[in-house]
């Protein structure tokens, strides 16, 4: 598939590493937030406890023997199980980590916490607030923009939104501030619009990444592809079931276009044609199981390589998207995008805000720049972001 030497798949347990940090800090601290967003009963408190235990101090153990995906994970983890969680892949680690979760909690077991998004409070938080009311309150004065204007806007809207991370958050100073300049370090949205021409048969996959404040300005793009006919069929992909925090799913879609059929002014309307867009089927919303496994998509099954093959363009959104995309091993910065996207089916693109080590397509002398100017942060800190396209 690629001609560039293999190279080291990330791990955890460097110290001092973006992805040490993420088991030793992050996941303690979602641990204790979920803890607070129910009323979980003594039982699901004892499994957060063996769950803190074992994903800091312990080694890796099975699923339950009643979890319906248990042989799948014993798969997909085979020769992980009795390891550190920090000595194993860091993506399979982190998936896991959030496979356990919900069962801690009890989100596949019969009994009344069974489907209760454990995320659903932090998620709906997003939509809230005076960033997202300032966000869709913009959209009025972008409408009297020329209608190329409004397009780059909003693609650029939909990029940037993958800011609103709420596992990012989890770690002090994760998130860049809120309206801060930050820098394009890898910018194709010429190709991508060049994909897209208005007027032509072209459908669109998008494969969503969060909810709340970053899926709301992916709705507002799509819609924009499907008025002015970039699109004549958008499919969105969503998760079909809580994963990473705030990974969006079906009932985060209905809730961000209720939050935008409720807005005043542009907002409103464009939540309204969203919601006409799905009824009429030139929306769809869709999942697959595939979505939540710890693989990279050159792993994908058959049917689902099948409908990104079909499409015109499979827009991926987002950190963990792109990890699975490339590849969560650690390139070097100038190994092409196109080298590393080669297996997939059909032209595809990269939305992404930089939060974890891997990345691929930079030119030397922007490598050079950003390592002179930031040293390795600008890899992870959430203030630099890319727009990658391969035909």
């Amino acid at each position: 598939m690629s001609k560039t030497v293999d190279a080291p798949v990330i791990l955890s347990n460097e110290p001092g590493s973006f992805a040490r940090s993420v088991l030793a800090e992050r996941h303690p601290a979602l641990i204790e937030r979920v803890r607070g967003a129910f009323p979980y009963g003594p039982g699901q408190h004892r499994a957060l406890d063996a769950l803190l235990t074992e994903s800091t101090e312990g080694v890796i153990g099975p699923l339950g023997p009643g979890a319906p995906d248990r042989d799948q994970w014993a798969e997909w983890g085979r020769g992980y199980f009795g390891r550190s969680w920090f000595d194993v892949p860091f993506l399979w680690a982190e998936s896991y980590f959030y496979r356990k979760l919900l069962e801690a909690v009890g989100y596949f077991a019969a009994g009344p916490w069974q489907g209760i998004d454990p995320f659903r409070p932090f998620k709906q938080a997003e939509l809230h607030t005076e960033e997202a009311e300032a966000e869709l309150t913009a959209l009025d004065r972008l409408a009297l923009r020329p209608v190329g204007e409004q397009a780059q806007a909003l693609l650029y809207g939909s990029l940037w939104g993958n800011r609103a991370d709420l596992g990012f958050s989890m770690t002090s100073g994760g998130r860049a501030a809120a309206g801060a300049e930050s820098p394009l370090i890898a910018d194709d949205s010429a190709s991508l619009w060049s994909l897209l021409p208005a007027g032509g048969p072209n459908t669109v996959c998008l494969v969503a990444d969060n909810a709340g404040r970053e899926l709301v300005p992916d709705l507002l793009l799509v819609d924009h592809l499907l008025r002015h006919h970039h699109a004549e069929l958008v499919t969105l992909h969503v998760k079909p079931y809580p994963y990473y925090v705030s990974d969006a799913m079906a009932a985060d879609v209905i809730d961000g276009l209720r939050h935008l059929k409720r807005a005043d002014g542009v907002a409103g309307v464009v939540g309204k044609r969203l919601w006409e867009w799905i009824r009429r089927g030139r929306l769809t919303v869709r999942t697959h199981a595939f979505f939540c496994a710890p693989l990279p998509y050159a792993d994908m099954p058959e049917d689902l390589r099948q409908e990104f093959a079909d499409a015109t363009v499979t827009i991926m959104k987002g950190d963990l998207n792109y990890r699975r995309l490339v590849g969560d091993q650690l390139w070097p910065p100038t190994t092409p995008f196109a080298e590393r996207t080669a297996y997939f089916p059909g032209p595809v693109a990269a939305l992404r805000t930089l939060k974890s080590d891997v990345i691929v397509g930079l030119d030397e002398r922007t490598e050079a720049s950003l390592v002179a100017a930031h040293d390795q942060r600008w890899r992870t800190s959430g203030t630099h972001a890319l727009i990658q396209a391969r035909r």
